[in-house]
């Protein structure tokens, strides 16, 4: 029996994963990940990021990793909630600059399978989010690449106001 529900989502090979919850009056217990149960991650986990965004409203992202450093990400919110986005910047896929966004939460139990050939963002939508990113290779800042998140051309439906974003990211020029 496995302890993950798939989701798919209307771009191919990007999948939502539900993390299946066992409880009683203590609490509960679920697996967080299984390379076993999610063969589709690659089997290897080479990087686990934590972050931590203080305001609501913030976004982060829309960053990836060229070939041959594409990477396949885990991402999973683990306190807070999210406005999770992936783009398909793969040039030959039907979906090629489609977005699409999830609320990943510590309550709802679900992450992100982000394959190689997306860039991912998110949107904060309370305070205080915590975010655990596992990685299929490690980082290589050769191979880094970046979206503006408010590209008009991409039109991502962020669900509020941009109270936050890095300077890095505001630089990314528009498609």
């Amino acid at each position: 029996m496995s302890r993950f529900n798939r989701l798919p989502t209307p771009l191919a090979g990007l999948t939502i994963i539900e993390r299946k919850q066992i409880g009683d009056e203590r609490g509960f217990f679920s697996r967080f990940f299984c390379g076993d149960e999610l063969p589709e991650f690659g089997g290897v986990i080479a990087q686990i990021n934590h972050t931590l965004t203080r305001s609501k409203g913030a976004i982060r992202g829309m960053h990836f990793q060229r070939p041959p450093h594409d990477e396949t990400k885990f991402v999973s919110c683990i306190s807070g909630a999210v406005f999770d986005v992936a783009v398909d910047i793969r040039p030959d896929s039907p979906t090629y600059l489609q977005w699409h966004g999830e609320i990943l939460s510590a309550e709802n139990a679900r992450s992100m399978m982000i394959p190689g050939g997306f860039a991912h963002g998110l949107q904060t939508l309370t305070e205080d989010c915590e975010m655990l990113y596992l990685h299929d290779k490690p980082y290589a800042p050769e191979a880094e690449g970046g979206l503006n998140p408010l590209d008009p051309r991409l039109a991502i439906a962020w669900p509020l106001e941009v109270s936050q974003m890095s300077e890095r990211d505001r630089a990314l020029s528009f498609l």
